[in-house]
């Protein structure tokens, strides 16, 4: 996994191959990024990585200048991995919370800037994210959620969709 801009760009981390989560793709990643940066100024938002996984957004995110990150994952080792990857950059811009995402979104009362959650695809309530997010009132105005999926959702018709991308078999719809 590597990092593909920013004050970290080209930095690498090997992901054990005893993880289950599957980072997004480097192609996708920097296609997505292109997009979303003329929706997001990262340079000092704070930013939310939901099912962060092997940290791979969290990780880009820092590196694009974000002031502060939450990272939110369950799984234990691949917390810790995340951990490890940002103490190997020797910052302290992410918070790392080992937990559950739903219980997490539930209890938060921080507000964002930027959103992004690549929970498993095979996730039944997967497709409730995006109401959850905006029933919370979690994005602050003008602010963007991500949610990468597979290619059995449409999120078209969501109220606060504002487009879809697909880069091989990876899908982001954005909201706002």
């Amino acid at each position: 996994m590597r990092i593909i801009t920013g004050k970290y760009k080209g930095r690498h981390f090997d992901i054990p191959r005893t993880f289950k989560a599957r980072p997004t793709t480097d192609f996708a990643k920097e296609n997505i990024f292109n997009v979303l940066v003329q929706y997001v100024d990262f340079d000092c938002a704070e930013a939310l990585d939901l099912f962060s996984g092997t940290g791979s957004i969290s990780l880009e995110l820092v590196s694009r200048g974000c002031s502060h990150v939450v990272s939110v994952e369950l799984d234990r080792d691949h917390h810790r991995f995340i951990q490890d990857c940002m103490k190997k950059l020797n910052d302290q811009t992410c918070i790392s919370i080992r937990g559950d995402v739903f219980r997490f979104l539930k209890s938060c009362k921080q507000q964002f800037d930027f959103i992004f959650a690549d929970p498993p695809y095979a996730l039944k309530e997967l497709a409730t994210l995006p109401d959850l997010v905006f029933e919370r009132q979690l994005l602050k105005e003008e602010a963007l959620f991500v949610l990468e999926h597979g290619k059995d959702y449409d999120f078209s018709e969501h109220p606060h969709f504002v487009e879809h991308r697909q880069y091989g078999s990876v899908n982001f719809s954005l909201f706002r």
